[in-house]
């Protein structure tokens, strides 16, 4: 593995019974920097970061994260290591408040110093979270709702964020802020990869992009030449160049 790389898939392939649905992709993300992995429905992203974060199981493949092959370990090795996820739907707990949700993300965390700290670099991100850390998380709203689920993966203080469709459902303005504050977490120091359908706003923040097709890697190159790429203008962000 180069030295500025912190995970790197090699031939990866997962499958759901007899249906192939990676098959045999390629994708290296550089430390610091904001991978985006684009398609439309059903082109294996979201199966793509839960086989990354281990909840699912590769059929064939390595994925290798800082020099260590991860691709068997359970979900809990794999947080423990380093890597956390925001998963699609936000999945919070609606009964628990703001403050009880985050905890949970710290679970393998055993330095109070340390889970201390990291409450006060989610609030500085998340200021509105503050407010209403003790709030039930089913009355925020859906953008609020979507802060908590990325602070609560921020929790465990990762290396590797995994994003699964932070947009999702989210009005222009707020999905704007949201796409903000991650920047805000990859400058300072949280490698991030971001599993989206809104191309246009997630191609403006990231480094790097792949797009999926039906398991496999379309096309990939920097998050410009992606956005000056005309068939992918085309088919993902509803225009012709």
């Amino acid at each position: 593995m180069k030295k500025d790389t912190i995970l790197e898939l090699k031939n990866l392939e997962v499958s759901y019974g007899p249906i192939n649905a990676i098959k045999g992709i390629n994708m290296r993300v550089k430390r610091g920097e904001i991978v985006a992995i684009l398609g439309s429905n059903g082109a294996g992203k979201t199966t793509t970061l839960r086989t990354i974060s281990g909840l699912e199981k590769p059929k064939a493949g390595e994925i290798v994260f800082q020099d260590t092959s991860i691709g068997e370990m359970e979900p809990e090795k794999i947080t423990s290591l380093g890597i956390s996820q925001s998963p699609e739907g936000r999945q919070i707990f609606p009964d628990l408040t703001v403050y009880e949700n985050l905890s949970i993300g710290a679970y393998v965390l055993k330095d109070k110093r340390k889970i201390k700290e990291n409450y006060e670099k989610c609030f500085n991100f998340f200021p509105v979270l503050k407010e209403r850390r003790q709030q039930i998380a089913a009355t925020l709203s859906g953008g609020e709702q979507q802060m908590l689920a990325i602070a609560r993966a921020l929790m465990s203080s990762p290396e590797l964020l995994l994003l699964d469709e932070p947009s999702l459902g989210l009005a222009p303005l707020i999905v704007e802020g949201i796409m903000n504050i991650i920047k805000d977490i990859a400058k300072e120091g949280t490698t991030v990869v971001i599993v989206e359908q809104n191309a246009a706003q997630t191609l403006k923040i990231a480094d790097y992009g792949y797009v999926l097709e039906l398991g496999l890697v379309s096309f990939e190159g920097s998050a410009k030449e992606l956005l000056e790429n005309p068939r992918l203008v085309e088919s993902y962000l509803g225009g012709k160049k």
